[in-house]
Parts: structure tokens; sequence; C-alpha cells
């Protein structure tokens, strides 16, 4: 295993499952699905099921209301839970030592959504709309002045894989001596752009999405954000290397036989330096889309031919889009820790258990699946243009 391992020190997250990590992993290894739920928010004449996060957020601190988005709550939500550790980093290491670079994928779309169907009826903006909420930019920028940072900062918006990526930048950033540490994530709030524009593809489920299945009929659409802290010297859980690969074989849909996904697990086993017998666990991209969840089974037999324990967790969390990587990532970090999960469990993978006899089968998390030896978790995720990344993370 490469000696190069960066410590994964602090995370804080929200989504469907909850706001609280302790909270979070007990529903998670339960297979929760509470926190899907039929919805009309986002549509005219249509419920679907969303993973949406429906208890209080945080209020935003920050007094400038450019950033005063509903992506920018979730993030609070976030950063309360790794302020404290990211204070004496910054007393550790100087605040313009530590970078933040964070994936989205939709900013604060749902609050220009909002200012212009005000717009439509009253002829003016709300009084706390400001264009900036929509900027990318902004995301990272959020982040980095809720922690008094002044490093490298900058948002990553590769569609879903968007917060994985930037696990890959932050470990040039560090091996390039520029940073000492990384605050890393993404998020996604959910929105009428996104839950319309998945539905004119035809690509979103009528109800809870089903993965793998030969019944799978899309993707649930969710929300939700999560932050880590990346770095220099290991620690009990590491960020063991990234594989990326952009096929561009499409503007949507995914190369056919997952060519892309091959490279970006290929890269990422290269980058860490282990073999892919060394792997006990692969969160899947799973979308549960007809395309994706083919091309993945294609690309997981070619990669993993000795079969390996997979699941994938939307069908707790949803698709977060551009806070998927980060989101799933937390969860490969929850999986491995010896502190929430003493009990070694797996993620269990949620659907008809009806397979699709055309695929390779996959070695899918039955409920209560443990583990003796859990040591390497890779999470991937694939996105639209090619966008391929896969992650790995080990223990120490």
């Amino acid at each position: 295993m490469s000696s190069s391992q960066f410590g994964l020190t602090a995370v804080g997250m929200i989504c469907s499952l909850g706001s609280d990590l302790t909270q979070i992993t007990t529903r998670l290894f339960n297979g929760w699905q509470q926190g899907i739920q039929l919805s009309r928010e986002f549509t005219t004449d249509k419920d679907v099921a969303l993973a949406a996060v429906r208890e209080s957020l945080p209020p935003i601190k920050l007094t400038d209301k450019s950033y005063h988005c509903r992506n920018s709550q979730l993030l609070q939500a976030a950063i309360l839970q790794i302020a404290d550790h990211v204070s004496e980093l910054s007393q550790r290491y100087g605040a313009h030592r530590i970078g933040v670079i964070i994936g989205s994928s939709t900013a604060g779309v749902w609050e220009v959504e909002k200012a212009v169907a005000c717009y439509q009826q009253t002829n003016s903006l709300p009084d706390a709309f400001h264009y900036t909420q929509q900027e990318m930019g902004s995301v990272a920028a959020f982040v980095a002045r809720s922690l008094s940072l002044s490093g490298i900062v900058y948002t990553v918006s590769t569609a879903c894989s968007s917060s994985a990526n930037v696990f890959a930048s932050a470990q040039q950033l560090i091996k390039s001596n520029l940073c000492d540490a990384v605050i890393v994530g993404g998020a996604d709030s959910l929105c009428q752009l996104t839950v319309n524009g998945f539905m004119s593809l035809e690509s979103v489920a009528e109800d809870v999405c089903n993965p793998f299945s030969q019944n799978r009929s899309g993707i649930t659409l969710g929300e939700g954000a999560a932050l880590m802290v990346m770095e220099r010297e290991p620690a009990e859980i590491n960020f063991l290397g990234a594989g990326a690969a952009s096929d561009a074989h499409h503007i949507s849909a995914p190369h056919p036989e997952g060519d892309g996904a091959k490279q970006a697990m290929r890269r990422a086993l290269q980058n860490a330096e282990i073999e892919a017998a060394d792997v006990d666990y692969v969160n899947l991209h799973g979308t549960a889309t007809q395309q994706n969840d083919a091309m993945e089974s294609l690309a997981m037999q070619a990669i993993f031919a000795q079969g390996v324990a997979a699941s994938s967790t939307k069908g707790m969390t949803g698709h977060t889009l551009g806070a998927a990587g980060a989101i799933e990532a937390a969860i490969c970090w929850l999986t491995l820790s010896k502190t929430y999960n003493p009990e070694r469990l797996l993620p269990p993978h949620l659907w008809d258990h009806c397979p699709d006899t055309k695929l390779p089968s996959l070695a899918l998390v039955k409920a209560n699946t443990s583990l003796d030896s859990l040591n390497v978790a890779m999470s991937n995720s694939f996105a639209f243009g090619g966008n391929n990344v896969s992650l790995l993370f080990g223990v120490s």
C-alpha cells in the first residue's frame, strides 16, 4: 500500500438519513428508507419520490446575503460538525495553509427559481435575492469564509462526480506542498431545474430507486452535504488514492461497456498502489437507470473478477448529484470507522431482489452483513459526459 496516505480526520454530513453521524450510521446499516417521500414541491402535476432533508437547517452566520441559499444552509449544518477541528488546524498550520475544494452542480439555483417566480408575479425581485447565489464559486467561498480560512479555494462542477473529484485535487495540493490540510466535500439542494430536468430525460423512478434490478426504472433524487478534513499525516482512516477518466462517450449516456468506469477504478488502484483483491467493499454509483447499472456491472466484473462486496446506498440517500461523491465517501468513512461501526457492518443494498439476468452478477450486500476484515473501501461516482471518478479509503 502506498506510503502517501492522507488522514481524514473529521466528517460533517447531512442528508435524508439525518444530520448527526451517530443517527446516520444507525439508519445506514439498518437500511432506513423513510427519508424518501412522495412530494410535489418541485413539480406541478405529479408526485415524485424525493430524498429531501426535512429537518430544520441552521441559520447562516455570514451576513453577506450573496451566500444565503439552501445549499449554504446544508453546508452550514456540515460545517458546524467540523468547525472545532478546523479551528485547531488553523492554529497549528495557519489559516492560509488550509485549502477548500467543494463540489456542486446546483449552487443556489432554487433561490433563483423562486426569485424569478416572484418577479413574474410582482415585477420585482425579493429583497433576499442576490445574483451570486447561483454562482458556482460561491459554494467553496462560503465554506472558506465560514471557517475563516484564507488558503486555496475553488469549486468543482463535473455533474455527479463533482465532489468525488475534489479528493484528487486535494491530494495534489498537499503533495505539492501548497496546503497542509484541505477541506473537501460537496453540496447540492433539490430544485425545479434538477427534478424536471431528469424527469424530461425519463430518468426518474416513480418510487424509491431499485438499483441493478431487472425492474429498475430510474433514479430517486436527493439533496445533502458532506465535508471532510484531509491532512498531510495519516490517521485512523485515510484517503489512499483516486482515479479519474473522461471518456466523453455521450453528453448524458455512459459508455455501454463502461470503459471510462474501468479506467477510473484501475487508476485509483494504481494511485493507491494496491490490488483489486485488497478492496473489501465498493460503494457503487448504482443510480438504477438502465444504462448506468448495465455499464457499472460490466466494469465491476472486469476489475473485480474475484468478486467483492458491493452496494448502492442511493436507496437511502437518493442521488444527491454534485454532493453524491462526498456523501458516499463519508459513508465509506463511517463504514471503516471502528468508532461508528464496531460490528464491521456493510451498508445493505436495497432492492427487490430481482436480478437482471442480462448483466454480470454482483456480490450485492444483504442486510446485517459484516466482515471480519474490513480495511479498504472504494467509492464510484460516474457522471454525464463520461466524468468518471473512483476513490479509495483505508484504515491504518
